[in-house]
């Protein structure tokens, strides 16, 4: 076999793994479709729902309190690596809460696999317990998303999500916290 052959086989090789990996990735809209179908909508506990101050700390405290890469996140308004959160992954049935004041801030009926490389979800758990701002950052504009209770940065939302509510709150698996319910 000479080299333009062999160079050819590598080059054939790799595009067919390339294109065999992406072609078992699911789309967003059916994967959400499969994943709510079997599950019941969560509905919020009396202790989600109670009232609770806004939490308020000095910097050091919240470095105390975070590890570095969350305190990038939360409070420097930094962006994780695409593709780098356990929660990108995470179906089990419960409730993601804000890293910095464990807020409930989406449950997972309402996740659905974006493809864009983070945890995405179509609306809030609790109405009212994510504050948007506008972001101009980078020479564009996007809504960014706040925890309302710390100030926490989240994410960003984005008006590309699937139905009901065309959102997609594209948030930083370090920005939050899963509990597991039944």
């Amino acid at each position: 076999m000479n080299a333009s052959t062999l160079r050819f086989a590598v080059i054939f090789a790799l595009i067919a793994l390339g294109a065999l990996y992406f072609a078992r990735q699911p789309h967003a809209q059916e994967t959400q479709k499969a994943v709510v179908k079997n599950m019941e909508p969560l509905k919020p506990t009396a202790e989600d729902l109670a009232p609770v101050p806004k939490v308020e700390k000095s910097d050091a405290e919240w470095k105390k309190l975070l590890t570095p890469a969350q305190y990038a996140i939360l409070r420097g308004h930094s962006t994780e690596r695409s593709c780098s959160s356990v929660l990108l992954l995470e179906h089990r049935r419960g409730v993601f809460h804000c890293g910095g004041c464990n807020a409930p801030l989406f449950a997972s009926d309402a996740k659905f696999e974006s493809g864009t490389g983070w945890p995405s979800f179509t609306k809030p758990f609790i109405p009212g317990i994510i504050t948007t701002v506008k972001d101009h950052n980078f020479g564009m504009e996007r809504d960014e998303i706040l925890c309302s209770r710390c100030g926490a940065h989240l994410g960003h939302v984005f008006d590309d999500g699937p139905e009901p509510t065309g959102l997609r709150y594209c948030m930083n698996g370090l920005a939050l916290k899963f509990e597991e319910r039944p």
